[in-house]
């Protein structure tokens, strides 16, 4: 299958998917240091989480709206709020008003209409692809999103000082085409196919609140036994993820000595824990954009089953090792490998979630599983904290028994006969 091939609406949003991750690469990932240069540390964290909860609440209304009411509707709702948000704190950033309240103002309503639509592209992915295409598809669309976020972090990181003001304008600028092209070029892809009466409010009852609609619609999804499996495996692979911005970042900066990276002659790199941790994370995405492409083409006859076990496994020792190890040679060594775990474990967990989401509440699944980011984050936190307690080794001990459990998870799944039970009773 090429490109050609696809369903045009595929085609646009994997298109418009690298334009927004663009953009919030270039704003967003500055948003924290803009807040606590403007009402310190402390203030800027409170307001942060304040975001990251309604967020969560955006994900899950844009899942049942969704599911409810159409995936164009709803995607076209959340980017007209991304565009006007953004422009507002354009205006607000401005010299003539600078008004940080309103910008951060501006900030939160942006968070939760993104959120908001995020639910509704996932599922419109979903909507329009087939089994076979799946794995392409999410291999193409991952490559996509680590591009963006490299050029978008790059270009952020040079506008940022003196030219956040035009950084805004540029992405509200972008955020016009994002949501004009869904409004030309995006059709409906809802099925057609609604969950029986019975389903959404339950047997009997007569027509509900929105609120035990929504309710309802959500229970469901967590009585799903297969689905939640993969929710723990997704979120304990994003929590080892998170590890290098968090407990593996201090452990480098405080903790490795600096040295000699490469000599030629009277020529050296030396580099220090901060510039190591940068290397690592350029590795880790230029890796990503060279070999995702490479990575499906080679591993395509290899079996689901042994790129996920694989995957998770390889992944995993790679965070083992950035975890104790202080020579540079052997964390970039290690990177190499976890990144190759997470290009045969990443693309066929997406399309195991594909399919196994039911048609008539692809949204509001898709809402639930990207609250594994959320919950990861709580998690890769904590981990900081439970550093300052264990030695390293302990720490490299935890996350070989989150990969373990990632691998038990995908086992239960993947297994025939337990599979067959649990998307039975799902």
């Amino acid at each position: 299958m090429n490109l050609s091939a696809l369903h045009p609406n595929l085609r646009v949003r994997i298109a418009v998917g690298f334009l927004q991750r663009l953009l919030d690469s270039m704003v967003m990932s500055f948003m924290a240091i803009y807040l606590a240069f403007e009402y310190g540390v402390a203030v800027a964290g409170v307001l942060v989480v304040t975001v990251m909860v309604l967020g969560v609440v955006g994900t899950l209304a844009g899942g049942h709206m969704s599911d409810a009411r159409g995936r164009r509707r709803t995607l076209l709702l959340g980017e007209t709020g991304v565009c006007l948000t953004f422009a507002l704190m354009a205006v607000a950033d401005s010299p003539a008003w600078h008004s940080p309240a309103i910008v951060y103002c501006g900030y939160l309503v942006n968070k939760f209409a993104a959120s908001f639509a995020m639910p509704a592209n996932d599922a419109m992915i979903l909507d329009v692809t087939t089994p076979e295409s799946r794995k392409l598809v999410y291999t193409i669309n991952y490559w996509s999103i680590n591009l963006a976020l490299a050029f978008g972090a790059l270009l952020g990181g040079f506008l940022y000082n003196g030219h956040f003001t035009l950084l805004l304008t540029l992405a509200a600028g972008g955020t016009v085409v994002i949501a004009a092209a869904t409004y030309f070029l995006i059709a409906e892809t809802k099925p057609e196919e609604t969950e029986p009466e019975e389903t959404e409010r339950g047997q009997g009852e007569p027509r509900g609140s929105i609120l035990r609609d929504f309710a309802n619609g959500y229970r469901l999804v967590l009585q799903d036994r297969a689905f939640g499996r993969l929710l723990v495996a997704a979120t304990l692979f994003m929590s080892i993820e998170l590890q290098l911005i968090n407990y593996i970042g201090v452990r480098l900066a405080r903790d490795l000595p600096a040295q000699n990276l490469l000599s030629i002659g009277s020529w050296s790199v030396r580099v220090d824990g901060v510039e190591m941790l940068g290397i690592l994370r350029a590795e880790n995405t230029v890796l990503v954009v060279a070999l995702a492409l490479v990575a499906h083409l080679v591993l395509r006859r290899v079996p689901d089953r042994v790129r996920m076990y694989a995957g998770a496994g390889l992944f995993t020792a790679g965070y083992m090792v950035l975890a104790v190890s202080d020579t540079g040679w052997v964390l970039l060594v290690a990177a190499l490998v976890l990144t190759v775990g997470e290009l045969m474990d990443v693309p066929v967990r997406q399309a195991l979630l594909a399919d196994m989401v039911p048609a008539a509440s692809r949204t509001r699944y898709m809402a639930v599983y990207n609250l594994n980011i959320r919950v990861a984050l709580v998690v890769a936190s904590l981990c900081i904290t439970i550093g300052s307690v264990l030695p390293p080794w302990g720490m490299a001990a935890l996350y070989g028994v989150f990969g373990l459990v990632i691998i038990w998870q995908y086992h239960a799944i993947l297994t025939p006969s337990a599979a067959r039970a649990e998307l039975a009773r799902a």
